[in-house]
């Protein structure tokens, strides 16, 4: 039974998603309805791995029956929190635009907690099988949910394009997969640990090669140089709300495995990769950067700017290399891990504002359409200013702590180089982020975003409000409100370190 109590997250989403499903059948639910039944199975699910906040614990339930192919430790547990939080902030904060869309029906919510049990089991996986099954469940949930609208030839367009790349790149895991699998006769990360330890050079090749693939599907997903191509034009056809998921819950959920293999299983070998890491960082970085700056569309911009963010990412991981002696910078991991908490704020309240803003019209989203947005609604421009500042690392937001940290150690672990194309990104960004606040607070109105039904006393102006807070807080919070150990900096840091510290549990 204790062992079955480590399960019960996963087994609550799973039900949801079910559950949502059957009632999909019925034309009497609502949208409404959808969104309620979705937020209870998330809610019921965040209480029970926050019940496990504070220990740090490493289990393999049911080894007969999963074949220890699933790990639940406190490293799972704190990106499940992560995952699970994403999933309704993303709820809450589209629920204004689901309501205004017609085309958004019951099967759709049943696929987002289908999409969020994938990434959760992606984080609890330590086979490498077992970690592709997860990925295509999420992976293919979040194409359907792409496409979703087939009335729209941009929808279309878009999950066409997403699932024929995404299905290419998936071959290339599975051949590295096959490739690992012929040297080490396991696909166990445990069991390549091993064989990693006590293998020559020679033996090696195999798993280097095999590896590199694997490493192209992360470099996919995440959207790093040269695999972004997919990205802007996905995230353009993609409903709003989506692409706000996917620029931030998804990308969690391929870190949490990807670092999970590099600090518990393949730390002795990982400096094999820093060569071409570095040249990926640095294009990762100009590109982004590039495309950030030469587009009209906000959407399209936040998009762009999301590469960038991938690149800070790289850096630390880049930074989790040999130190002092230690096989890995685990310093460099919680900056990984705290950025990952700044970036899921401040991607998700961006996009999810911009959803909320337009969710009663059908403009594109350029920046003349916030033009004057500060008169018209001053609340959700202050609220944008303050995801925008945190995109940019503005001081006072937890995004400019995140960047502090990532930058700190990347220059402690050696990358000074790297650091400063990184800072001259950061710099550059100030731009196209403060374009679009020069728009709101500068710039005459437009007239056909403000309408007059638009309230702001909806749940959706709560959940980003309730954002906006905790991007500030998580930039002060340490100052200001220490009495409050949710939101402190300190806090969030010591979360990480236990988490880190359940890998080597054995």
């Amino acid at each position: 039974m204790n062992q079955f109590l480590y399960l019960i997250p996963s087994l609550i989403i799973l039900l949801g998603a079910m559950v949502l499903m059957f009632m999909s059948m019925y034309e009497r639910f609502s949208v409404k309805n959808f969104i309620l039944v979705s937020s209870f199975f998330l809610i019921i699910a965040l209480g029970f791995t926050l019940l496990n906040i504070n220990s740090s614990y490493s289990v393999q339930p049911f080894p007969h029956f999963l074949n220890n192919v699933l790990t639940f430790d406190s490293f799972s547990n704190f990106f499940n929190i992560l995952l699970i939080a994403g999933t309704l902030l993303t709820l809450l904060i589209g629920e204004h635009y689901f309501q205004h869309r017609s085309y958004f029906k019951g099967e759709f919510f049943s696929l987002l907690l289908f999409a969020l049990f994938g990434m959760m089991i992606l984080a609890h996986s330590n086979e490498l099988v077992t970690a592709y099954i997860a990925l295509e469940i999420a992976s293919f949930s979040v194409y359907i949910m792409v496409g979703y609208n087939s009335d729209d030839t941009k929808r279309v367009e878009a999950i066409f394009k997403y699932l024929v790349l995404g299905s290419f790149i998936g071959a290339f895991y599975l051949l590295g997969v096959v490739l690992i699998f012929g040297a080490t006769t396991s696909t166990n990360l445990a069991d390549i640990l091993i064989f990693i330890n006590n293998a020559d050079s020679q033996n090696m090749v195999l798993v280097y090669i095999g590896f590199t693939l694997i490493l192209f599907t992360f470099l996919f997903k995440i959207a790093a140089f040269p695999f972004q191509s997919w990205l802007l034009d996905v995230y353009r056809g993609a409903p709003m709300i989506i692409t706000a998921y996917m620029a931030s819950t998804f990308k969690i959920a391929i870190f949490s495995f990807f670092l999970r293999i590099i600090l518990g299983y393949i730390a002795p070998i990982i400096d094999f990769w820093d060569g071409i890491i570095s040249i990926i960082i640095i294009f990762t970085l100009v590109f982004g950067t590039w495309l950030a700056i030469t587009q009209q569309i906000v959407k399209r911009m936040l998009a762009a700017s999301s590469i960038v963010h991938t690149g800070y990412l790289l850096l630390a991981f880049i930074a989790l290399g040999y130190k002092d002696n230690q096989l890995i910078n685990i310093d460099s991991a919680y900056a990984i891990m705290f950025y990952l908490i700044a970036y899921l704020l401040s991607a998700l309240g961006a996009f999810g504002l911009a959803s909320h803003i337009i969710s009663e019209t059908n403009v594109k989203v350029t920046y003349d359409d916030f033009k004057g947005l500060a008169k018209q609604r001053p609340f959700l421009a202050a609220m944008m200013t303050i995801f925008l500042f945190s995109l940019a690392g503005i001081p006072s937001t937890i995004g400019f702590i995140g960047k502090f940290y990532v930058f700190t150690e990347s220059i402690n672990a050696g990358y000074t180089v790297l650091t400063i194309v990184a800072i001259i990104a950061t710099i550059v960004s100030v731009y196209y982020y403060f374009k679009l606040i020069a728009m709101m607070y500068f710039y005459p109105s437009v007239q056909h975003i403000e309408t007059e039904e638009f309230n702001d006393k909806r749940v959706s102006t709560y959940a980003i409000a309730f954002v906006a807070i905790l991007t500030i807080l998580g930039g002060i919070g340490s100052a200001i409100v220490f009495f409050i150990p949710v939101i402190n900096i300190d806090t969030i840091i010591n979360l990480s370190q236990l988490s880190v510290q359940s890998l080597f549990i054995k």
